[in-house]
């Protein structure tokens, strides 16, 4: 009997580095893919329709991730991706929250093809990262099918 489990999963790193560059925290956490983000991948795999994910955000509410999700609770900044590279089952996206973008204290992230609204790929939420006006966030998010 064949048998194919294909799942989606994901990790996402979040360093946080002060104005010389030392790192001030490191966080690694699990990764969502929502309703949305499945709904996407199945249309790209169809046909070239949808846009393909370009944007990264960050948020301060600590709800849940949920399959239902289309957006962030309370979104703080979004930011065009850095890159993006498929390969081995996986495609990793990187982002890069510069100096004032995103002061706050964020809990919550995702990846969308828009700079405003679009279609969410994934969410996830983790502990407080406490972003200065003068720190740099770096995010890097893997996406896999094993």
């Amino acid at each position: 009997m064949l048998r194919d489990d294909f799942k989606l999963k994901g990790r996402v790193d979040l360093v946080l580095s002060d104005p010389t560059g030392a790192v001030k925290e490191v966080i690694t956490v699990p990764n969502l893919v929502v309703n949305t983000g499945k709904n996407f991948i199945a249309h790209r795999m169809a046909d070239a329709g949808n846009t393909v994910m370009s944007h990264m955000a960050v948020g301060t509410d600590n709800t849940a991730a949920a399959l239902t999700d289309t957006a962030l609770i309370t979104e703080s900044a979004r930011v065009s991706l850095t890159g993006n590279a498929a390969s081995a089952n996986s495609v990793v996206y990187t982002a890069s929250f510069p100096p004032g973008t995103a002061t706050d204290a964020l809990v919550e992230a995702g990846i969308f093809n828009n700079s405003s609204g679009g279609e969410m790929l994934c969410r996830t939420v983790f502990a407080v990262v406490n972003k200065g006006a003068s720190d740099t966030l770096n995010v890097t998010w893997t996406v896999s099918t094993t």
